[in-house]
């Protein structure tokens, strides 16, 4: 009985050594499948051969031997050893493969992203460039005081509809940066009661030229700051409130609650609904609301517009936020948001004291100024003097980057109040010449304000500005207003106009 029990061990472990060597054969020929194993032939089945000579080694002593319990014991448990290794090997180089195939996904998924990145980027450039001229003619056209009604109300139509592929442009570009997590938010101290005065004149115009009633309600004081991103956190409630205006008929009404929710230490809850008594929406739409191109019917796009992103990118600023946004609605019977976030108090930073209405002073005048124009589009130059001179603004225009350093760097120091500079520029970009500028040795090289007129729009773009020594970046389509501020602010401090300061420098 001891020699059967012996011998079935022997010839147990010389089958499971037949199956260990057929296992191993295909997991050689899968590796060699793989991958390029020619040179490796010789490593990759030497083991095979060792796995045969020990199966006949284990027919020899079963047939020729006279075995005992530990030799029986090390062929048997050998092969069971033998196994539990082909099988290791097998998942190992299935995990490996499962890695490298991860890998190469990951690694093309990036590829694909930077490739639709820099094609968004361009695609926006492209497209903000013949924008920039329609929406400029566009307000040039609109302030004259003689046009006629009639061609008024058709320039109004053109400057809606550029503003709206404006809008559409944006809400992509947002969503693309939100995908590719190129997205982020500021850390910086704001005044909640700014942001909601801002908010508020936006919301409240549109109201007004729709025949709404606009409510506004807040628990804040006018002094309190907060750390946040104030842009980022201004873009979700405009959204939502500019939803709430174009889905609400006239006579209807939009309220907005701003009010304090739960403090604990240093951060405080804050709590936005935003209430409509517009269209509303099916409960099975709800349940989408968030999702990117959801659009309840086919008729709201033609009929409101839009491009179905709008709340899909406000909720995804809000969950980087770490906040929450909540949905309320009824068929007819109008929508409530509720957005929630919680942010850092602002300590020892400077209190904003609201100026009182009364005192506000009217923005000083530009007349007199003179500004030097980086640009290649010889209609965008043209466009962009015409609006300069409403404002008495004279201006010189350089056809690219290394004409614009030229004729900067040969004119008296003074000569120029600012700089307004495209970056995509041929011979030399906007950037090389803000830097060229900055280096030059003269008196004014390092002062005068340069200012980024450019269709390059992500955030990349604005750091790249900012770091090649410029002052402000302004994306293309370019607000008026925001110039004239932005040319108003930068050069408050230089002691008024550029031909002023040349009288003055000549008296001495």
């Amino acid at each position: 009985m001891l020699r059967i029990l012996i011998y079935s061990m022997i010839f147990l472990g010389a089958a499971l050594m037949v199956r260990n060597i057929v296992r191993y054969a295909r997991f050689a020929g899968n590796v060699r499948k793989k991958g390029d194993w020619a040179r490796e032939r010789t490593i990759l089945y030497t083991p095979l051969v060792l796995l045969i000579g020990f199966f006949f080694g284990y027919v020899v002593v079963g047939l020729l031997g006279n075995p005992d319990w530990v030799i029986a014991g090390i062929l048997f448990f050998g092969s069971v050893f033998v196994a539990i290794v082909v099988e290791m090997l097998r998942r190992v180089t299935d995990r490996i493969q499962a890695n490298g195939q991860l890998e190469a996904r990951l690694l093309a998924a990036e590829e694909s992203n930077k490739a639709k990145i820099s094609f968004l980027s361009n695609m926006s450039h492209e497209i903000r460039t013949p924008l920039n001229a329609i929406i400029g003619i566009d307000s040039v056209a609109l302030r004259e005081p003689e046009l006629p009604p009639h061609a008024r109300e058709q320039f109004e139509k053109i400057d809606a509809s550029a503003r709206h592929l404006l809008g559409l442009i944006n809400d992509i570009l947002d969503m693309s940066r939100i995908e590719s997590r190129r997205m982020e938010l500021k850390t910086e101290a704001f005044s909640l009661a700014e942001l909601l005065d801002q908010v508020n004149e936006i919301i409240r115009a549109q109201c007004d030229e729709k025949g709404l009633d606009y409510i506004f309600r807040s628990g804040f004081g006018a002094q309190e700051r907060f750390i946040g991103d104030p842009l980022k956190l201004k873009q979700v409630l405009i959204n939502i409130l500019g939803n709430a205006v174009k889905f609400t008929p006239a006579p209807g009404s939009v309220t907005f609650t701003a009010e304090r929710g739960a403090v604990f230490g240093d951060r405080t809850t804050l709590r936005f609904t935003m209430k409509d008594t517009g269209i509303g929406m099916e409960q099975t739409f709800l349940a989408h609301i968030f999702e990117p191109f959801s659009q309840e019917d086919g008729t709201r796009t033609s009929r409101y517009g839009g491009s179905g992103l709008g709340m899909s990118i406000t909720k995804s600023i809000v969950d980087m936020m770490n906040g929450e946004i909540l949905a309320e609605s009824r068929k007819g019977a109008g929508t409530t948001f509720t957005v929630i976030v919680t942010l850092k108090q602002a300590e020892g930073a400077a209190q904003a004291v609201p100026v009182p209405e009364a005192a506000a002073e009217a923005p000083s005048s530009l007349a007199g100024r003179r500004v030097l124009i980086a640009e290649d589009m010889e209609v965008n130059a043209e466009i962009l003097k015409d609006l300069l001179e409403l404002e008495d603004v004279a201006a010189d225009w350089a056809e690219n980057g290394q004409l614009a350093v030229d004729r900067f760097s040969g004119s008296p120091p003074g000569s120029y109040d600012a700089i307004l500079m495209d970056v995509r520029m041929p011979v030399m970009d906007g950037l090389t010449a803000a830097r060229t500028i900055r280096a030059l040795d003269r008196p004014d090289a390092k002062t005068v304000p340069i200012i980024a007129l450019t269709a390059n729009a992500f955030e990349e773009d604005v750091q790249s500005v900012l770091q090649a020594g410029m002052n402000a970046h302004l994306a293309k389509p370019v607000d008026t207003d925001k110039l004239f501020e932005l040319i108003r602010r930068l050069t408050s401090s230089a002691g008024g106009p550029a031909a002023d300061r040349q009288e003055r420098g000549s008296e001495c």
